[in-house]
C-alpha cells in the first residue's frame, strides 16, 4: 500500500497529500547538486580560467579577432610608417610597412605567424584595439567582447635624421642612435643591415620562406644593433674618463700637466699602454692634448688616479650597468666592471678590457655632456592615441641622472669641440655650427685580430648659440670593407650627416 504524508487541514486536522517517495527526494537532490556543480564549472571556466583559455595556443578565436580589422599605426612626424592590407583569408588583415628597412629598428615587426617585437610588441594591445583604454565603456565592451579600432603610437623619430642615418650606414654593419639632449627624445635609431618586416607579416608559405632566409642570414639583419648589441667603445669612452677626472679633482685645469708618465706601464704589470700616434709619446701631457690626440697612456693613467669607485659611479650615471633601461624597448646592459685591479681600470678607462656599450648609451654620454651634465631618460614614444587622435597617454621628459656639474660639463664640452676643431674628429665639422665630438677605434678578437670597431660620438648646435644642442649622436661601424677603419674616417661623416639633418642644413 502506498505510503502517504499528512498535513494539517484548515481547521487544524490532518489532511492527506500525494506522497513523495524517498527515491524521488534523492533524485531531486541529485539534480540540484548537478545544477550547482555545472554552474560552478561554468563559472570556473568562464571567469577564473578565461585568461588562460583565451591565450591557449589551441584557441584561435582571439587571433582571428585580432586580425579582423586594420591595425593601428606607428607614426613618424605625424605620418604613418605602417598600414594594414586585406588578405582574403582567415586572418582578414595583415601588417604592412611603408619603408620597412628604414624603420625596422624602431617598429620591430608584427607577424601573424611569428608574433610581435619592439614597439609592435610593447603596444600590441593598443595597436590591435584590445587595450581597455580605447573603450568609452570599458566594462560593457569587455562583457560584449567588442573590439575597438586600433590606436596609434606617435614616435619621437625625426624623419630626416633617420633617413640620413640609414643612408650613411649604407651596406656596412653598424648602428646610429641620435638623442635630443634637453628632453631625451630619440631622433634616430638605425641598424644595418636591415630587413623588411612586411615580408613575413602574413601566414603564407612565402612569409615563412622570407622568415627562414632572415634567420639563416649570417649578417643578422634582424639584430637591433642600436639597442640590443654592445661593443667596446674604445676611445669614445675617454669622454667619461675625462669627466670623472675633472669631477673628482684629479684634474683641475685641462691645460695643465697631468703628471702622466711616458711610457705608462700599467700597475702590477710590465706592459706599457701604447698610443696610436707619436704625438702622445711625451710625459706629463695635459688633458686637453690627451683628448685632442686620443692618448691612451694619459687617459689610462688618469683612470687609475680617479680610482675604480669614482670611475664606476661616473659610468653608471651615463647609463652603464643598467639592466632595465627601457625606451620603452629594453636596451641591452652596457658594461663597466665593478671589480677590477688597477691595470684593468687603466684599460677600461680607454674603452677596452670588458667595457662595452650600446650605441644608445654612448649617445646618452654625448647628450649628457651637451645638456650641462644632466642625462635625460631616452624616450622613443611621444604619445599614444585612439584612432580619432584622442590621447590615451602622453610621455614627458624625465631626468635619468645628474652625471656632472654644469661647470665640469662645460669643460668636457670644450674638450670635445677641440677634438673636432684640432684633432681626430675633423670629419664632423659643420659650417655654421659648433660641433663637439670624440672618435674611437676599438680593438677586439683574439690578439686584437678582428676588424676594429669604428666609433664617433658628438653633439652640434648653431654657431654662437647658448642653448642646449638640439642633437647628440653615437655611430658605430662594426664591419666594413673600407680601408680606413677608424672612427674619424668611417663614423664621423655619418654623425655629421645626421646632425646636419636635425640642424636643417
Amino acid at each position: 500500500m502506498r505510503r502517504r504524508t499528512r498535513e494539517r487541514s484548515a481547521d487544524g486536522g490532518p489532511q492527506d497529500l500525494p506522497g513523495i517517495s524517498t527515491t524521488g527526494r534523492r533524485a531531486g537532490t541529485f539534480c540540484l547538486v548537478l545544477i550547482v556543480v555545472l554552474a560552478a564549472q561554468a563559472t570556473r571556466v568562464q571567469v577564473f580560467q578565461k585568461k588562460a583559455l583565451d591565450h591557449n595556443s589551441a584557441n584561435q578565436r582571439l587571433t582571428i579577432e585580432r586580425y579582423s580589422q586594420p591595425r593601428g599605426n606607428i607614426m613618424v612626424a605625424g605620418e604613418p610608417i605602417t598600414g594594414s592590407a586585406p588578405t582574403g583569408g582567415k586572418y582578414a588583415y595583415k601588417r604592412t610597412y611603408t619603408a620597412g628597412p628604414t624603420y625596422a629598428a624602431v617598429t620591430g615587426y608584427s607577424s601573424q605567424t611569428y608574433g610581435n617585437t619592439q614597439l609592435e610588441g610593447i603596444y600590441d594591445d593598443l595597436l590591435s584595439g584590445t587595450d581597455p583604454r580605447l573603450a568609452s565603456w570599458a566594462v560593457w565592451d569587455e562583457v560584449a567582447r567588442r573590439q575597438q579600432p586600433g590606436g596609434d603610437v606617435y614616435t619621437t623619430i625625426d624623419r630626416a635624421a633617420q633617413q640620413a642615418a640609414i643612408k650613411g650606414l649604407g651596406g656596412q654593419q653598424g648602428a646610429v642612435a641620435a638623442i635630443e639632449p634637453a628632453t631625451g627624445r630619440i631622433l634616430a635609431l638605425a641598424s644595418t643591415p636591415s630587413y623588411d618586416p612586411g615580408t613575413f607579416a602574413g601566414s603564407s608559405a612565402a612569409d615563412q620562406q622570407a622568415w627562414d632566409r632572415l634567420q639563416a642570414d649570417t649578417n643578422q639583419p634582424m639584430l637591433n644593433r642600436a639597442l640590443r648589441q654592445i661593443y667596446p667603445p674604445g676611445s669614445t669612452f675617454k669622454v667619461v674618463t675625462a669627466a670623472a677626472a675633472l669631477a673628482s679633482g684629479v684634474v683641475t685645469d685641462v691645460d695643465a700637466p697631468t703628471g702622466a708618465p711616458y711610457p705608462y706601464v700599467m700597475p702590477g704589470t710590465t706592459t706599457p699602454l701604447n698610443n696610436d700616434t707619436s704625438a702622445c709619446n711625451e710625459p706629463n701631457q695635459s688633458l686637453e692634448a690627451a683628448m685632442v690626440n686620443s692618448c691612451n697612456s694619459v687617459m689610462g693613467y688618469l683612470g687609475v688616479q680617479v680610482g675604480l669607485e669614482r670611475m664606476v659611479s661616473t659610468a653608471e650615471s651615463f647609463g652603464f650597468n643598467d639592466a632595465r633601461l627601457d625606451v620603452p624597448v629594453r636596451a641591452a646592459r652596457s658594461n663597466f666592471d665593478t671589480s677590477m685591479n688597477q691595470s684593468q681600470v687603466a684599460l677600461s678607462s680607454i674603452g677596452q678590457y670588458d667595457t662595452a656599450a650600446t650605441p644608445l648609451v654612448m649617445a646618452m654620454v654625448a647628450a649628457g655632456v651637451a645638456n650641462n651634465g644632466k642625462v635625460m631618460h631616452p624616450q622613443l614614444v611621444d604619445r599614444l592615441t585612439k584612432s580619432d587622435g584622442t590621447s590615451v597617454q602622453v610621455m614627458h621628459p624625465a631626468t635619468y641622472r645628474q652625471a656632472l656639474s654644469p661647470s665640469v660639463a662645460g669643460q668636457v664640452q670644450q674638450l670635445m669641440v677641440d677634438v673636432v676643431q684640432n684633432g681626430t674628429g675633423r670629419n664632423a665639422r659643420i659650417a655654421g655650427a659648433t660641433v663637439g665630438g670624440k672618435t674611437g677605434t676599438a680593438q677586439h678578437g683574439v690578439d686584437n685580430s678582428g676588424v676594429p670597431y669604428a666609433w664617433f660620438i658628438s653633439w652640434a648646435k648653431p654657431a654662437g648659440s647658448n642653448d642646449v644642442p638640439p642633437v647628440a649622436v653615437a655611430v658605430v661601424i662594426a664591419d666594413s670593407d673600407a680601408t680606413d677603419v677608424t672612427g674619424g674616417g668611417l663614423a664621423a661623416p655619418i654623425a655629421r650627416s645626421v646632425m646636419q639633418a636635425v640642424l636643417g642644413g
